[in-house]
């Protein structure tokens, strides 16, 4: 049918196939008169709904795939001080600082002054980190402690915003954290994780003392991507003595072994 249409249309059709093959973003769709046609409408209402429920989706430590990485790596819960998810969506302020009595919790759970410290924050998508982070997990820690750091015990902060970090590096005076956590759902996918890190963090600390690896999913940042490039920043931490956007990722990824040479 499209062999009949004129060859500017002809032409915009292939764009936009184009278009939809490297991209998820709604890009040259077509319309009916002055809207979407009904099939996108009816794409973008799913999509705004899973976002919605990924939002409001729990974790938890018991279920499925989360227990498997608790019963293996010893994963542990806290909290901040947001004592609902209605309060840590009113208020991040609370997202961003540890409940009372959480940094001794920390300190008796977790060794003080290791090279890395891995937590698991819900975030914005609990969703993306049930899906995410048992792919993320293991090789990390295992890559990182065969580059001969010590690696904290991981655990698991409940209401977690990007913040909290600082209050993690005051209680364990860790060299490095890295933040998993669940990245705001939106239209192309609810899934994706990110990953912050900071080399010693610390009270004050804002956006500018952090590294970021994002948009971490099957479609976009793989998980053997994701752990190359947390790793290289690890590096770039240690070698520099500092984090954040001073600190460039290296135009020459690190290598895992066993990844074939990438």
């Amino acid at each position: 049918m499209s062999d009949q249409l004129p060859e500017s249309i002809r032409s915009a059709v292939d764009v936009g196939d184009e278009a939809s093959n490297v991209t998820p973003a709604r890009l040259l769709i077509g319309r009916a008169g002055s809207a979407y046609r009904t099939s996108t409408q009816l794409q973008l209402r799913a999509d705004h709904a899973f976002a919605r429920d990924a939002l409001r989706a729990s974790l938890s430590l018991d279920a499925s795939p989360m227990s498997e990485l608790a019963d293996r790596f010893g994963l542990f819960e806290v909290a901040t001080q947001a004592e609902s998810h209605e309060e840590y969506l009113a208020r991040p302020d609370k997202g961003r600082r540890l409940a009372s009595g959480v940094a001794e919790t920390l300190r008796r759970e977790c060794p003080n002054g290791i090279d890395v410290q891995i937590v698991i924050g819900d975030g914005l998508s609990p969703l993306a980190v049930s899906a995410q982070v048992p792919a993320v997990l293991s090789p990390l820690i295992d890559h990182a402690t065969a580059r001969g750091w010590t690696v904290g015990r991981p655990f698991f902060v409940r209401h977690c915003r990007v913040g909290v970090m600082n209050d993690i590096g005051d209680a364990l005076d860790a060299q490095n954290v890295v933040l998993l956590i669940g990245e705001r759902p939106g239209l192309a996918t609810a899934e994706s994780l990110s990953a912050y890190l900071a080399h010693r963090p610390g009270a004050g600390d804002t956006d500018a003392q952090r590294n970021l690896v994002s948009n971490i999913h099957p479609s976009g940042v793989s998980s053997e991507d994701a752990v190359r490039r947390i790793l290289g920043l690890i590096d770039s931490f240690m070698l520099q003595g500092r984090s954040g956007f001073m600190v460039k990722e290296s135009a020459q990824p690190t290598t895992l072994p066993g990844a074939g040479g990438r």
